[in-house]
């Protein structure tokens, strides 16, 4: 037999071959043939099934079925072809996409509207790096999102495989919970806590990576692994040795019945003393507002419950984000215009998932003489800010829908709000409409007026119509013109302000509610994001419909950037043909401009019935320049 001597060298560069971790020495070679990772003692009882034809992807696409996942958004890629494969073999569509951020996005949107995780599984390295603005949207919008990620195989790692890259480090500061399956039979229980951290607390978005030696059979990864009988020489019985011992724990109990179905999710609440106080509060006031933010539309609570009880209130409530559409296309308790008057004079208002941030000036806009009565599931989102401009009378860390109900029940039936409070602050809003649509008549230059094409775009959708918001001047515009018909119909980025969200959150709604009308209201700049999905909405048959309000410009920051700065650099584009664009993927394209202004309302009615005999519609309206939002920059 050799000497030890000569015999260490040459294992040890097998051993940094195959990276195998560890230092040869006498005491290590006896700890890494016995105790590798735990994963020896475990074979002993628990012997990997070397005929099964099963992968990994199957576990997968079944702990998804157990938790009613409907839809995968993906772009495809070799490291997660058993997950796709699997999930359409038992019934979960897999929509792929033309750009990995726009899956992201699209899971993003399923999760504000299902009530469910939203899953897009992407390829290793920059499959997973394309999806990190939208993983960040998704935290802060706090919606529940599943990003499965391929991986290199886990006895490659750090070895130069490809694409591999810490994809952990990356994803950490993203996302509430982050895992490394490193076992098939860790699949099911890593999933499952993926699956109840996303929607428990504060949800938000969940990172499980997957090596992709995990996911494919055990034959499969037996030939790629190279293990081959068991060796000739010492040294390669050794190695070959090892590399087996790693493929049975990679596989042993991979098959073993385990449960698949949801855990509990946590849900925080108020409680009974914080729901009586808050209730006093209310009795007292004379001029209550409520303003209500994207987090009153997560379960439990329904949000037909929530309208309800709202309404059974009578406060005046303003809306944002996931809100909007909460009280329906006109309400007699709904306020869009002057939130800033009616803050200053207001004495209660409830902040309902609203946050201080720069959408109420840091809190700046509430009037010290209020008294303020915050609700957020988040801790640093219910008192951000609160030590600067404004203190909370009450702050009540709970779920915000369930809270409103509850506050409801204890003033009961017999409390409403001083209706003369309500009509002065309607009354506001019917005077800034008024002055809206005569702004609208307004010439602009040799092109369209962007209001009066939004107002007949609002004229044109039909009460059964989903609105998604990507861009920013002729969004903005929009934003005062357009009235979502109802709950969950209204989709925009959130607090990160991201633009390029509307492929993706298009694909989203139509496939949570194929019977609806889905509009994206683009700018010219923004549909450039994500204009190549007209390929997806074609070859997956979802028939949307964009509107873009084309002024050749980056016009929401050209208006500031000129007179501040006196350089529009940057900011020009061209009035591109975005109509031909669609039509090059598929879809149909329509132009508006000054030479057919009085047949607007006619093209967009063929568009909607175009895109309603199943084909994906896009509209290129040029429109000139308005000073409808002049000032509109935050610092």
């Amino acid at each position: 037999m050799a000497s030890w001597d000569k015999f260490y060298p040459e294992l040890q560069k097998y051993f940094t071959q195959y990276a195998l971790p560890v230092t040869v020495s006498a005491a290590t070679i006896g700890v890494i043939f016995f105790l590798k990772r735990f994963g020896i003692i475990y074979q002993y009882f628990h012997k990997a099934d070397e005929t099964s034809t099963r992968h990994g992807g199957e576990l997968v696409a079944q702990v998804l079925k157990e938790h009613n996942i409907k839809h995968v958004f993906t772009l495809v890629g070799g490291h997660i072809s058993p997950i796709l494969v699997a999930c359409e073999k038992i019934g979960i569509k897999v929509i792929d996409t033309r750009h990995e951020v726009t899956a992201a996005f699209a899971a993003d949107a399923v999760a504000r509207m299902s009530g469910t995780v939203g899953v897009c599984a992407v390829t290793a390295g920059p499959g997973l790096t394309n999806t990190v603005t939208a993983i960040k949207n998704a935290q802060m919008a706090e919606s529940p999102v599943l990003l499965l990620g391929g991986a290199a195989a886990t006895l490659l790692k750090g070895r130069g495989a490809l694409q591999d890259i810490d994809q952990m480090s990356l994803f950490k500061p993203l996302c509430k919970f982050c895992a490394t399956v490193s076992t098939v039979r860790d699949i099911v229980p890593t999933l499952r806590q993926a699956l109840q951290q996303a929607q428990s607390d504060t949800p938000g978005p969940v990172f499980v990576e997957l090596p992709i030696d995990v996911l494919y059979n055990y034959k499969l990864v037996q030939d790629q692994m190279g293990i081959k009988g068991s060796g000739k020489g010492l040294v390669d019985k050794v190695v070959q040795w090892y590399l087996r011992n790693h493929l049975e724990n990679l596989f042993s109990g991979a098959w073993e019945p385990r449960p698949m179905g949801p855990l509990p999710v946590k849900q925080p609440m108020a409680s009974r003393s914080q729901v009586k106080q808050c209730s006093e509060l209310v009795s007292r006031s004379r001029k209550p507002v409520v303003l209500v933010g994207s987090q009153a539309t997560l379960p439990p609570t329904d949000v037909n419950d929530l309208r309800s009880a709202l309404e059974s209130m009578g406060i005046p409530c303003f809306l944002g984000g996931m809100s909007r559409g909460l009280l329906g296309r006109y309400s007699k308790i709904q306020c869009r215009q002057k939130r800033r008057d009616a803050l200053r004079e207001a004495d209660l208002v409830i902040l309902a998932g609203s946050v201080c941030d720069f959408r109420l000036n840091y809190g700046r806009v509430l009037s010290r003489k209020s008294k303020i009565i915050a609700v957020n599931r988040d801790y640093d989102q219910l008192h951000k800010n609160s030590d600067m401009f404004w203190k909370p009378t009450v702050g009540v860390q709970g779920d915000v829908a369930s809270f409103v109900v509850e506050l409801q029940a204890e003033l009961g039936d017999n409390y409403k709000c001083d209706q003369d409070w309500v009509k002065q602050l309607t009354a506001r809003d019917d005077e800034k409409e008024k002055a809206n649509r005569a702004k609208a008549e307004e010439s602009t230059d040799q092109h369209l007026n962007p209001l009066k094409v939004l107002q007949i775009v609002e004229d044109v959708m039909s009460d059964n119509t989903i609105m998604v918001a990507d861009g920013g001047d002729f969004v903005a515009t929009a934003a005062y013109i357009l009235r979502p018909r109802g709950p969950l119909r209204w989709l925009d980025p959130g607090a990160f302000g991201t633009l390029g969200v509307g492929g993706g959150f298009a694909l989203g709604a139509k496939l949570c509610r194929p019977d609806a009308d889905v509009w994206i209201i683009y700018g010219d700049g923004t549909v450039g994001y994500s204009i190549a999905e007209y390929d997806t909405f074609t070859r997956h048959k979802l028939p949307v419909i964009s509107v873009v309000g084309n002024d050749a410009g980056w016009t929401q920051i050209e208006r500031d950037q000129v007179p501040l700065l006196h350089s529009d650099v940057a900011c020009k584009l061209a009035f591109t043909d975005y109509d031909k664009v669609a039509e090059g993927y598929g879809g149909k394209g329509y132009r508006l401009d000054s030479t057919n202004e009085d047949r607007i309302k006619e093209v967009l009615q063929e568009a909607l019935k175009e895109s309603q005999n199943g084909n994906p519609v896009l509209i290129n309206t040029l429109i000139g320049k308005t000073n409808f939002r002049e000032g509109s920059i935050s610092i």
